[in-house]
């Protein structure tokens, strides 16, 4: 149907319309507003003096290299290649690195808010620093230093097949559903070396270390998918280099020849054998949780 984009129609009758022909620059511009009063996201392509109206009205103004400077200068995306496809292509990485921040909050949030719980409780329950200041910053580092990779992970299909807006009630609630977990496994490692192993401050230390920095590395490649981790894209081989190495970094300066000036101690071989017990329980609860959270979402 083709129709001018002129009269007191328009906006009642832009949707029913597959072509508006012979139009002047004021008419473009309002057939856009019709179409953004409807509700619709709306770009439109131009390359000249006339186009301009319309493109500075669209939500995603466009023109191309060799447009006229007014034109350019309204648009907000320039095209350097006679091909639209690159905007496709630009929309799929834009919500590609949504997607990968979105982990970086998720994982982020919900452990560091756990082990801020944590060590809050330890600090009622021990007569001793469950950590020292200079192992805190060390499990900091390291932690950042696993997620170097996330920026080039894969992402769920269903991530880049639709927008998604910032949802902080969504961080919240993952947050909320994932901390009690941190927090009961943590608190179990505390019973387990206070009455089962009566450790001493250093060995305290040396196995909350690891154990917590297992955990936080390991559950990268859950936290990363809302389905199944086993079912998910691969993780990029960045992320895998980047997690193992700090976990591997961690465990060689928690018990090798350094462990003495960062205040570590040896552990015996049964209590790391509990450690990864207690590291392999967290991770299929936090699987289960996260699905849980996630179709909390939906719901």
């Amino acid at each position: 149907m083709a129709c001018p984009a002129s009269g007191c129609c328009l906006v009642a009758r832009v949707e029913e319309v597959d072509l508006s022909a012979r139009v002047s620059p004021d008419q473009k511009r309002r057939v856009i507003l019709a179409l953004k009063a409807h509700g619709h996201t709306v770009g439109f392509i131009g390359d000249g003096i006339n186009d301009a109206p319309a493109i500075h009205a669209a939500d995603a103004g466009l023109s191309v290299e060799g447009a006229t400077e007014v034109a350019r200068a309204a648009a907000d995306l320039i095209l350097l290649a006679p091909d639209p496809g690159v905007l496709a292509d630009r929309v799929e990485e834009g919500r590609r690195t949504y997607a990968n921040i979105m982990k970086y909050v998720r994982m982020g949030t919900s452990s560091n808010f756990g082990n801020m719980f944590s060590m809050a409780v330890a600090s009622l329950m021990i007569p001793f620093l469950p950590l020292l200041p200079a192992q805190i910053l060390l499990n900091n580092l390291l932690y950042d230093l696993s997620e170097m990779g996330i920026p080039f992970d894969a992402v769920d299909a269903e991530d880049v097949a639709k927008p998604h807006g910032w949802d902080m009630a969504a961080v919240l609630r993952f947050t909320l559903m994932m901390r009690p977990l941190f927090s009961v496994l943590d608190l179990a490692t505390f019973g387990i070396l206070l009455w089962g192993f009566g450790a001493t401050p250093e060995e305290f230390r040396t196995a909350w270390f690891i154990e917590s920095m297992a955990t936080q590395v390991l559950v990268i490649f859950l936290i990363r998918t809302r389905g199944r981790a086993w079912k998910a894209a691969r993780p990029h081989p960045a992320l895998i280099a980047t997690s193992l190495s700090a976990l591997a970094l961690a465990f060689a300066l928690a018990l090798g020849p350094l462990a003495p000036m960062l205040g570590f101690a040896p552990l015996p071989g049964v209590l790391l054998a509990v450690i990864a017990a207690l590291v392999l329980g967290y991770l299929v609860a936090a699987e289960t949780l996260k699905r849980l959270a996630s179709r909390a979402g939906q719901a």
